[in-house]
């Protein structure tokens, strides 16, 4: 006995099998008629049904095309947003800060926080040839201010 029967092909020659049967359902005809407005291109139309938007297949497709690019801007906008505020959270748990790490956290460039470095308002140490700050000591900087301020 062969393990395997080739089955008989169906090239189209019937119409209907079984396992389509009954799935195909009759849409009734209305004699209704709307006045309606073209949510795309704002023209006024006559629809058929009650439900629809557009006045034809190119101002749906024009329309799906517009809200499927507007998606994708926003999820690019939230992307965007997400990657710009990760690095700052990760600053902020941090307890050593390179210089550039440092400017960043603080939002002034590079030479201003050498300039703080020789002013002597920012502690530093040596690790190598890369120059390290405290993370404390930046927050120190801004409690002396408040200290002073009140």
């Amino acid at each position: 006995m062969p393990l395997f029967v080739p089955r008989k092909m169906n090239y189209g020659t019937q119409r209907h099998t079984g396992a389509h049967r009954g799935t195909h359902r009759h849409i009734m005809s209305t004699n209704i008629q709307v006045q309606r407005i073209c949510q795309h291109c704002g023209k006024e139309f006559t629809a058929r049904t009650t439900v629809t938007r557009f006045c034809s297949n190119a101002c749906s497709s024009k329309a799906y095309k517009a809200n499927v690019k507007t998606l994708k801007i926003r999820l690019s906008n939230r992307e965007t947003q997400q990657i710009a505020s990760r690095p700052f959270g990760e600053l902020m748990a941090k307890p050593f800060l390179s210089i550039l790490e440092a400017s960043r956290l603080l939002g002034v460039s590079r030479r201003t926080i050498y300039r703080m470095l020789g002013r002597g308002d920012i502690n530093s140490g040596k690790a190598g040839t890369r120059t390290i700050i405290k993370r404390s000591d930046i927050d120190s900087i801004f409690q002396k201010q408040k200290d002073n301020g009140n």
